[in-house]
């Protein structure tokens, strides 16, 4: 997984977290925890769960803090 200051990347996504953004609802943290960590450094691991999850999760977001945008085009 590859890190970029507050974007992270598999070999599908990228997600990226506008912390100022962030209103702190911890949705993401208690719906997907694998992904979403409270307590590790990078707090998003992508690896944690399919792109599948982690896109829904996202799109969860109350306030927009974290979007995805696809790395190449899918078929």
């Amino acid at each position: 997984m590859e890190t970029f200051s507050n974007s992270f990347s598999n070999k599908d996504i990228t997600v990226t977290f506008k912390p100022c953004k962030c209103v702190h609802a911890e949705r993401c943290a208690n719906e997907l925890s694998n992904v979403f960590r409270q307590s590790v450094i990078p707090w998003i691991d992508l690896d944690g769960a399919s792109t599948k999850k982690i896109i829904k999760q996202v799109k969860k977001c109350p306030s927009g803090a974290l979007s995805y945008s696809y790395n190449k085009e899918v078929a």
